[in-house]
């Protein structure tokens, strides 16, 4: 067996460059996969968290036979009477044709009335769809404040803020 030879300096910068390379690409590419793993963490948890509230509220709502997405129009509508399908539409994030069958189950029950105007129908809630409105919306302003009471009212506006951030990028 020969003696080693001792490595030159250059073969040493070398050697260390291909390492460090080697290493940055593998820290880049865990730190990829971390970054990942990261944002499914973030979904789950937000889904997670959104789908329990939805299935607590659905379970308070039931009580006045209305679904999440009835008490959102009849909140909507008794904020802003006068606005147009389209308008609902996007406020609540659903199409026309969701709104359209939100709207006949509301109009049947005698909570909503569509009124002509022009081209355009008009919301506008009926006395006893006030009624209603006037009774649930503050029961469910409450329980959706309770729902957050573990974070305190900094955390709370800085998740508002949060929220906002992503709705805006995406």
């Amino acid at each position: 067996m020969e003696p080693e030879q001792p490595e030159q300096p250059e073969q040493v910068a070398a050697s260390q460059r291909a390492t460090t390379s080697v290493a940055d690409m593998a820290s880049v590419a865990g730190t990829a996969s971390a970054e990942a793993r990261l944002g499914v963490a973030l979904w789950v948890r937000l889904a997670r968290a959104y789908l329990r509230n939805i299935r607590l509220a659905e379970a308070r709502l039931r009580a006045w036979d209305l679904s999440v997405a009835q008490f959102d129009v009849l909140a909507q509508v008794g904020a802003q009477e006068g606005m147009i399908q389209q308008e609902l539409a996007q406020r609540l994030l659903v199409t026309q044709g969701a709104v359209t069958q939100l709207l006949d189950k509301l109009e049947r029950r005698g909570l909503i009335r569509r009124c002509p105007d022009g081209r355009l129908k008009r919301l506008v809630l009926t006395e006893e769809g006030r009624r209603l409105r006037d009774l649930v919306v503050p029961g469910q302003e409450q329980f959706q404040a309770e729902q957050f009471a573990a974070l305190t009212r900094d955390e709370q506006r800085q998740l508002l803020t949060l929220l906002r951030k992503l709705a805006a990028h995406g």
